[in-house]
C-alpha cells in the first residue's frame, strides 16, 4: 500500500515543495497532498480544511505523512492534531530533499518511511564551499619525501 503524504505549512511554502516534488516525480500527484497556512486563518479552520482534504483523498484510514515546516508553529500544531486522528506519523522541518526521499520510499510501511524522511532531510543539508572540491580527498603528492625542502 502506498503512504500519502500531506505538506501542512506556512503559506506558500506547502504548494511550492509540492511543485517542486512534482518536477522530479510528476506520477506522484495522488500521492501528495499540499495546504498552506494562511496567517490569518484559525487553527481549527486549518483542522476542518485538513480533514476535508484527506476525506476527499483517500479517506481518514489511509497511511499518511504528515510533513511540517516549523515544530511548535500553528501548522505544526494543527499538524499534532489531525496525526491523533489519522493513521499517520508527523515530522516537523520539512525541506526539499527530506519530501524527494519520502516520495521515493512512499510504497515503504509508514514507520520505516519516517526514517526514510529524516534521513533524507538531514543529509540534505551541508555546507557548500563555491571554489573549493566538495566530497573529493586531496591527491596524493607523487613526491616520495613532502618535506625535502627541509633540511
Amino acid at each position: 500500500m502506498t503512504t500519502r503524504i500531506l505538506l501542512l505549512t506556512h503559506a506558500p511554502l506547502a504548494a511550492a515543495l509540492r511543485e517542486c516534488a512534482l518536477h522530479v516525480f510528476a506520477d506522484s500527484a495522488d500521492d501528495l497532498l499540499a495546504l498552506d497556512v494562511p496567517s490569518d486563518e484559525a487553527p481549527e479552520a486549518t483542522l476542518e480544511r485538513a480533514l476535508a482534504m484527506l476525506v476527499a483523498h483517500g479517506g481518514l484510514d489511509a497511511p499518511t505523512l504528515v510533513l511540517t515546516d516549523l515544530f511548535g508553529a500553528t501548522p505544526c500544531n494543527v499538524a499534532q492534531r489531525l496525526s491523533g486522528l489519522l493513521q499517520a506519523r508527523l515530522v516537523a522541518g520539512v525541506n526539499l530533499p527530506m519530501l524527494l526521499r519520502s516520495i521515493g520510499y512512499r510504497h515503504e510501511p509508514l514507520d520505516a518511511l519516517v526514517s526514510r524522511a529524516m534521513v533524507g532531510g538531514s543529509q540534505g543539508v551541508m555546507q557548500v564551499a563555491g571554489s573549493s572540491r566538495q566530497n573529493q580527498s586531496a591527491r596524493p603528492s607523487n613526491d616520495q619525501d613532502q618535506y625535502h625542502h627541509q633540511q
